[in-house]
């Protein structure tokens, strides 16, 4: 067993417990302890995501409703998107992760059981169990000083070069790879991006490195398209000034775009994008919803034989995502704008319930 020889672990730690919708306390909660092959784990960082404000204003994706049962779990530590230093671990953990004590680590969101017909056809994030860090009372989060990596994990090394709220963002930014990989983008497509927070700038830089035609993005914050510009935008629209429709079927000889990602999570960008494709374009979905969202299914059918896919979680893009974060060709400083202690957890899901003053919010515990 190989242990940190610094700083010893303490007995008990301060962490955000989920006791349900908008009853997030913050606590002093006995520290983990690993099991063989488990891996304890310093957290030096752990980002807000839009789905942790959802779950935590009760979205019944999380809670359920008439049409599907509850998913999340009360009395469990949140947090998905993180990065830590490992400070525990056996032989069994190091062999299998090739880890040592000191490295600065990542664990994918989701913990596959590896035996369902997903897992074994290698589609792990869409794992029946689904057990996820952050909403299962057995896959605690990182918004605490310690946790542990369960063995069935997916861990990654990260560099200890680069500040932790970078690191972190290896989650955020491995989805947005996937939904770019969904897709199936070709040099001749005209691509949009609705939406520049940390998802959608993801999904810009994505696109813009499998090289089509044309990357577009749109929001209604002039200081988010200014990043978007240098995270690979060919084009900002700013939609509250602008047509975006109108923008984009000028822009493509009355056509329309080829491809359109959405990841603003509001219902108005879905019509937004049926209304914006071609005929026989690509719309993929990869925001939660935090309500019902309507729309003409018949654009999609009989008008323009659209593909509609779906994107969940950053399945196989976790070493481009991190290899993207090292290489400093991201403007990481600009979309990691807050860093705030654990106490501060309110603050930072107020900050990005408003959106406005903030992209990524990350907690330092």
């Amino acid at each position: 067993m190989a242990v940190d020889p610094g700083t010893p672990v303490p007995t008990t730690m301060q962490a955000v417990v989920n006791h349900g919708p908008e009853d997030y306390r913050l606590e002093e909660v006995p520290v983990p302890t690993r099991g063989p092959g488990e891996v304890l784990v310093k957290v030096e960082a752990v980002g807000i995501c839009a789905s942790d404000l959802k779950c935590y204003h009760g979205a019944a994706k999380f809670w359920g409703d008439a049409n599907r049962p509850a998913w999340a779990e009360t009395e469990v530590i949140p947090g998905h998107e993180f990065t830590g230093r490992v400070v525990e671990l056996d032989d069994e953990a190091a062999a299998h992760w090739d880890i040592t004590v000191g490295d600065r680590v990542v664990a994918e969101q989701i913990v596959p059981d590896w035996t369902c017909r997903y897992c074994l056809d290698g589609a792990y994030h869409m794992c029946a169990r689904h057990d996820m860090y952050g909403f299962k009372r057995a896959t605690p989060g990182a918004m605490a000083s310690y946790m542990v990596f369960t063995t069935d994990s997916l861990v990654h090394k990260v560099s200890a070069d680069i500040p932790p709220a970078h690191a972190a963002f290896a989650e955020p930014l491995s989805c947005a790879l996937h939904g770019v990989e969904r897709a199936r983008l070709t040099f001749d497509d005209v691509v949009v991006v609705a939406g520049c927070g940390p998802i959608g700038l993801g999904m810009i830089s994505g696109s813009k490195a499998k090289n089509p035609r044309l990357v577009i993005a749109l929001d209604l914050d002039d200081n988010k398209l200014a990043i978007a510009a240098r995270t690979g935008a060919d084009l900002t629209i700013n939609i509250g000034r602008e047509d975006a429709v109108a923008r984009v079927k000028e822009l493509t000889g009355g056509y329309g775009a080829d491809v359109y990602i959405e990841s603003t999570g509001h219902p108005s960008a879905v019509g937004q994008g049926l209304n914006l494709l071609r005929k026989q374009g690509r719309y993929v979905e990869y925001s939660v919803f935090g309500s019902d969202v309507s729309v003409d299914w018949s654009i999609i059918s009989d008008d323009k034989e659209l593909d509609v896919l779906g994107a969940h979680l950053g399945p196989h893009c976790w070493p481009a995502a991190i290899r993207l974060i090292e290489s400093g060709k991201l403007p990481m400083d600009e979309i990691c704008t807050h860093q705030l202690p654990l106490a501060d957890f309110q603050k930072g899901l107020d900050l990005v319930a408003s959106g406005k003053e903030s992209i990524k919010v990350t907690l330092i515990p």
